[in-house]
């Protein structure tokens, strides 16, 4: 005769799983299945769960009351009894990705079928934190209202932000080349603005889940996103899963030390030598590796950003003469246009972030490096890398340029975004 729990205690001491909870796994299985690859059948589903039939029909009736899911159909042209297909219903909610830019704001909706509704992007006019703030406030409701919706009707809201958030000061910190976004208005403003169903995500971070969900990541359990841009940043994905470490600053190698000599300054904040546009110094590479970097900014944005950042680039462009060129675009279509003294600063930025590569490699040895930013996309640069990276890294990983352009933060954001959004409406199943 078996054995009857008593009070929830199983008789090898452990707790027994209640009926409740038993019943919110079996529509989460179900629910999982349904969203990754429905539409799907109750036979389908089953099949694929290993649940009883009965099971199924009772947890697609409660998931079908709450509005998550749907009809889809009849699957016809098959012997046998005309099956009924159920599918995400995709205004069970809505969710919104938002990422802050130092001179640009993009956004974007989508339902929680993972359609994209509306995508949206604007040029950053503040002058002020709480000016930025606002702009991203206009931004996020000029999206919802395009999809007809009001921000209060957002199901979860990620923001992609440059820096790590640190929840036991809830604020942002390791902002880097954002100013004022690691006071505490910054994120306070957020939360009035976007509520409880607000989350903060590293724009690196969400830039690797967007190549996990979607882009050349999908295949590889191991890989790290290198951006290099205006800022430099990576996610890294270990086992399938983002890797933050214990205090949310994996990836932070824009504080790698390399690329400057911050020392080499005197205690007036000058350089000791060959730091000046207009007297460049023989001990002063062409490119950016090696260079004089300002102490402060290096404490600010990290060593090797300071260095190898689209301004790092510019200030190595000057130092050899290329006084005109204004960006790092600049620099990289001289060099494309065959200018030797551009050509070198380029090619002394492959080394330097291929050397930063080479340390992640020697630390995780992952099997994919995705590279993105304007940089790191830019033609040629992963060549670049990738030659460069062959002469000093013990094993030499595929190196891809990302699948995503200027929107693979927002598209992170929403990948995440959407997760969140239903776990939340699934604990909320009665």
């Amino acid at each position: 005769m078996a054995e009857v729990p008593v009070d929830g205690m199983a008789p090898n001491g452990l707790i027994a799983a209640r009926p409740a909870l038993i019943r919110a796994l079996n529509e989460q299985l179900l629910l999982d299945h349904i969203r990754t690859s429905g539409p799907y059948s109750r036979a389908d589903l089953a099949r694929v769960s290993g649940l009883s039939k009965p099971t199924v029909s009772l947890a697609l009736a409660n998931l079908e009351r709450a509005g998550l899911i749907r009809l889809a159909g009849q699957r016809t042209g098959l012997p046998g009894r005309t099956a009924l297909l159920y599918e995400v219903r995709p205004e069970a909610g809505f969710v919104l990705g938002l990422d802050i830019g130092l001179r640009y704001l993009r956004g974007a909706v989508a339902d929680l079928a993972g359609e994209v509704r509306v995508r949206l992007s604007a040029p950053v006019h503040a002058t002020t934190l709480g000016d930025r703030v606002a702009e991203l406030v206009a931004l996020a409701d000029e999206l919802c209202a395009r999809v007809g919706i009001t921000r209060a009707e957002v199901t979860q809201t990620v923001v992609g932000s440059p820096g790590v958030y640190d929840p036991q000061r809830d604020l942002m910190a390791l902002t880097g080349c954002l100013p004022g976004w690691d006071q505490p208005e910054a994120v306070a403003g957020l939360r009035a603005a976007f509520g409880p169903a607000l989350a903060i995500e590293n724009d690196a971070d969400a830039a690797a889940l967007a190549e996990r969900a979607l882009g050349v990541g999908q295949e590889a359990d191991d890989f790290a996103f290198v951006h290099v841009g205006t800022g430099i940043g990576m996610g890294l994905v270990l086992g399938g899963r983002l890797h933050r470490g214990v205090h949310g600053v994996a990836g932070e190698i824009a504080f790698m030390p390399l690329g400057g000599d911050p020392q080499a300054w005197t205690s007036s904040g000058e350089p000791e030598y060959g730091a000046a546009a207009d007297c460049p110094d023989e001990r002063v590479t062409a490119g950016p590796e090696g260079v004089i970097i300002d102490p402060a900014e290096a404490r600010r944005r990290g060593t090797l950003e300071t260095a190898a950042g689209a301004d790092g680039i510019v200030r190595a462009a000057r130092r050899t003469g290329l006084t005109g060129l204004a960006t790092a675009q600049g620099v990289f279509q001289a060099a494309a246009a065959c200018d030797k003294r551009a050509a070198a600063v380029v090619a002394g930025e492959a080394r330097l972030v291929a050397a930063a590569i080479c340390c992640v490699i020697s630390v995780v040895d992952p099997s994919l490096i995705v590279l993105g930013g304007g940089i790191g996309q830019a033609p040629g640069f992963a060549e670049a890398v990738t030659a460069a990276l062959a002469e000093i890294a013990p094993v030499l990983p595929e190196v891809k340029v990302s699948a995503h352009g200027t929107d693979v933060v927002v598209d992170g954001c929403l990948a995440e975004a959407t997760a969140m959004a239903w776990t939340r409406l699934i604990a909320a199943l009665p």
